[in-house]
């Protein structure tokens, strides 16, 4: 009999619920702009996108042991009714187990839930939110295309706290149009005095086919010029560290013992199922991407039910896995494990890791501590896009 390797089975599920009030200006992901929840043909819409993504699930072969960690991502997860929400958990538990403490993440923006709402939620096993406030400033709301305003975040923060949600994160967005470092510092000072266990940094990028796309381009007025996002990141560091938050990610700070579980999994290359349109997943050395409109999601799931569940998709090459370990472990502080490296690829890709990286350890944006391979916070962080581009081209 095969010995079955416990460490490559999925004990992890992203789920994506594609559904927003509006596009915001800078979001490329896949989502279906509904109107208001409680209108019916909104409601119908997010009902038969639920029985198919459960479909999606049921049909999927287990392949790993209980669920440790589930994400609910989007688009907005909030839009669901907590029974929407409480049919995929039943779902998901049918078919592969939750652990009894399972990390459950939910996405959710201001505006698009109320206090029963978040209440259900919690009911059913949520015990992790991640707000989207993006900004702290009316105008900086607007120019973003977000859908809510500045009374929505304080409303919504009042609702979390009132739920007693154990986990709460707040994500913000650097580097958007107009906004001014004194603006920035701002939102960082008002995330430090709300106090949530987590909070996300994400520097903006301009994507080609989103508004700002056709808006401007990469150094256009009003948007902030490199210099200044530079000194944004660092500001974020400095303000978010000295407020005893942990840099345990480039783009994220946690309270100690706080961290996200589920998105370790993802940088640490780690196995994990991908459900909903548009949603990866990385099962049995396979990465596999879903269609990102609904139509064809739709059409993709009635195939697999044809196909009893395979999906045929090509095994990642070792050399792909080994750029992957390093492009996604270096974005943690703790960087990543020279000897697993050494045990899984040899000890020639050691040498050829360090000769690639040579002129970064010589700036001081890489670091070997122990046995570990990490990038020097803030620059190393700052310049990871350089480092990794050059790890990419070279190895």
């Amino acid at each position: 009999m095969q010995k079955v390797n416990v460490a490559s089975l999925p004990t992890s599920a992203y789920i994506h619920i594609p559904f927003c009030r509006r596009r915001c200006f800078y979001c490329d992901f896949p989502i279906f702009v509904v109107g208001d929840r409680q209108r019916g043909e909104t409601s119908v819409t997010i009902s038969g996108y639920v029985e198919i993504l459960c479909q999606e699930i049921d049909i999927t072969p287990i392949s790993g042991q209980p669920l440790k960690t589930i994400f609910f991502g989007g688009g907005t997860p909030s839009l669901l009714s907590t029974e929407q929400l409480a049919q995929i958990l039943v779902t998901l538990d049918q078919r592969f187990g939750i652990v009894p403490d399972a990390e459950i993440s939910m996405e959710i923006d201001p505006g698009t839930f109320d206090l029963a709402q978040i209440k259900g939620y919690r009911s059913v096993g949520v015990n992790r939110v991640s707000l989207g406030v993006q900004a702290f400033q009316e105008e900086l709301l607007k120019v973003a295309g977000r859908s809510h305003s500045l009374k929505d975040i304080f409303a919504a923060i009042d609702l979390i706290y009132q739920v007693e949600i154990p986990e709460f994160s707040i994500d913000l967005i650097s580097g958007l149009p107009h906004q001014s470092l004194d603006k920035w510092q701002h939102s960082l000072n008002t995330s430090v005095q709300i106090a949530p266990t987590h909070i996300s940094i994400y520097d903006l990028t301009i994507e080609p086919g989103t508004a700002f796309g056709r808006y401007y381009k990469p150094g256009d007025t009003p948007l902030p010029t490199d210099a200044t996002t530079v000194k944004m990141y660092q500001m974020g560091q400095k303000i978010l560290t000295g407020a005893g938050y942990e840099h345990y990610e480039i783009s994220n700070y946690a309270k100690p013992g706080h961290q996200c579980q589920h998105n370790r999994v993802y940088w640490e290359n780690r196995p994990y199922y991908g459900f909903g349109m548009g949603a990866a997943s990385y099962v049995e050395g396979k990465r596999f991407t879903r269609p990102r409109k609904t139509k064809e999601y739709y059409q993709w799931v009635q195939e697999l039910i044809t196909n009893n569940g395979v999906i045929d998709w090509e095994v990642t090459p070792k050399e792909d896995v080994l750029l992957e370990t390093l492009m996604l472990g270096l974005r943690l502080a703790e960087g990543v494990s020279l000897t697993a490296i050494t045990e899984e690829f040899g000890k020639d890709k050691i040498q050829e890791i360090h000769q690639c990286l040579q002129p970064y350890f010589a700036q001081g944006w890489v670091q070997v501590v122990g046995e570990r391979l990490h990038l020097t916070d803030p620059d190393g962080f700052l310049f990871s896009n350089v480092v990794l581009a050059d790890l990419f081209s070279k190895l």
